[in-house]
């Protein structure tokens, strides 16, 4: 069934279901009591994505919580009092059989692993956003997806609005007429960046596993700069504003104009240094032309993101009250016309001529519909797939793949003092420029510290380390994993 036709549908099979049979609900192992789906959480501390998920699966069963933290999840444990609690997750599958879907909110060098460890047992996954840390894990995931036939949902809530699929119809019908150039921006990091790896000692606290919180990465000693939130601007567990922005302000020009993957990429940014993501960032992708659509041409076409506050240039003919955002937005750049927008399209305007104007559609792309027992779109979308059968709106079929391409653009970040676009082989997930004897150079960066000798200061705050560029490319690709872990 095309894509279209099963949004359209799903909304009237949602609400002719009001009770589903046991058989019905993918891949139980179990009689299911009711209608309600079986659900358990890794990653629900009080201030994280896993506690918004929870609440918007509504009228679901909360069988099991997982968190390597149990002070900071405390409060949803208090809030789903039934369900069993766990610190390591490999537990919770091995031991707990009445699963039919887990929800994955962990920080991101995480998410592969115990995604995989779920699918692989028949358990349907929703992954917050970004998928995963590393373009080989997204790929990696996708085709998993496709070999156990679980139902998967990437956690890019906004990908269920009305709004993705106004703007697509927009853009689809030719309102714009050839779109060669789009730009994409955000506000964020509103987290610490580009800051230098702590160094003072900290006590690891009793209710925290810190083993279980570093999983893959390297070890290193605890500090509350890493958990409970700040670890989104490190380079070995998040993926800076990039990661945590992208799969938002991305998604639409992905969807609406069918990008694939690049196949060369460069970027600038503040100083680069080896422990965290810089402060402000602008990466720039080049698409190869794609498949024509019926009404739109879709020609090679360059897309670049801003970050840290960075936003393109205004074009001089569009009107004051534009919605240029700074928090966030996007703009396609076509031929005829221009379309601002918010994060996934709200507040979406066009302009032609310096004034703006109303485009007719030709294009129905459909809309993934409210679920009538209330909840979150996005989330009850995932649950109804998981019960009747169908496809989510962000599937690892589509999200694996726009994953990639998010997250290849910190590879063009770590990779910048080569000071040249780089080309990318995306079927062997390689960049096909970078000689085997190249040399990054990269800040090292250390606290600032002074001393008075003889009425002089002295200050050192960082030192240069040179890289092998094609190695570290590779391990940038495809982490090899630590402490024992292994997909």
């Amino acid at each position: 069934m095309k894509r279209r036709n099963f949004i359209k549908n799903v909304g009237a099979t949602s609400m002719a279901f009001t009770v589903v049979p046991s058989f019905a609900v993918s891949g139980l192992g179990h009689t299911a009591p009711s209608d309600k789906l079986n659900i358990a959480a890794i990653g629900v501390g009080k201030g994280g994505k896993g506690k918004v998920n929870l609440k918007n699966m509504v009228e679901q069963n909360i069988v099991a919580l997982c968190d390597c933290d149990y002070d900071y999840a405390a409060p949803i444990f208090e809030t789903y009092p039934n369900a069993k609690k766990y610190k390591d997750f490999r537990k919770m599958l091995e031991k707990q059989k009445d699963i039919d879907a887990v929800i994955i909110a962990t920080p991101d060098h995480s998410h592969a692993l115990q995604a995989a460890a779920a699918m692989e047992l028949g358990k349907n996954v929703y992954v917050q956003k970004p998928l995963t840390h590393t373009v080989w894990e997204s790929r990696y995931l996708t085709k998993l997806a496709k070999q156990t036939g679980v139902v998967t949902q990437m956690g890019n809530e906004g990908h269920s609005n009305d709004s993705v699929y106004e703007v697509a119809e927009v853009v689809q019908s030719g309102c714009l007429g050839t779109i060669k150039e789009a730009h994409v921006w955000t506000n964020r990091p509103i987290w610490r960046q580009g800051m230098p790896a702590p160094l003072k000692e900290v006590a690891v606290p009793k209710s925290l596993d810190w083993d279980l919180f570093i999983g893959p990465a390297k070890m290193r000693d605890y500090n509350p700069e890493y958990h409970p939130w700040i670890w989104r601007g490190w380079w070995d567990f998040g993926t800076g504003a990039l990661g945590d922005m992208g799969c938002h302000l991305l998604d639409v020009p992905n969807y609406a104009l069918n990008l694939g993957q690049p196949n060369a990429f460069q970027a600038s940014s503040s100083l680069v240094n080896t422990a965290s993501a810089p402060s402000a960032a602008k990466v720039n992708f080049k698409f190869p032309a794609r498949k024509n659509l019926p009404y739109c041409a879709l020609p090679e076409m360059e897309l670049t993101w801003y970050d840290g506050g960075l936003m393109p240039a205004r074009p001089y003919d569009l009107p004051n009250d534009a919605p240029m955002n700074p928090g966030g937005g996007f703009m396609f750049i076509g031929s005829e016309a221009t379309l601002i927008a918010n994060s996934y399209g709200s507040n979406w305007k066009v302009y032609k001529n310096g004034k703006e104007y109303m485009p007719e559609t030709k294009v129905d792309l459909g809309r993934i519909p409210d679920h009538p027992l209330g909840g979150g779109r996005h989330e009850m979308h995932f649950v109804d797939c998981c019960k009747n059968g169908g496809t989510p709106a962000s599937s690892f079929e589509y999200a694996g793949p726009f994953n990639e391409f998010v997250v290849m653009g910190n590879l063009a970040i770590r990779l910048q003092s080569l000071k040249k676009t780089l080309l990318w082989d995306s079927e062997n997930m390689k960049v096909t420029n970078i000689g085997a004897d190249e040399k990054l150079r990269t800040a090292k960066l250390f606290p600032y510290s002074s001393d008075i000798v003889s009425n002089k200061v002295v200050n050192e705050s960082r030192k240069w380390v040179e890289q092998n560029a094609l190695e570290m490319s590779e391990e940038w690709i495809k982490h090899e994993y630590q402490n024992g872990w292994k997909l």
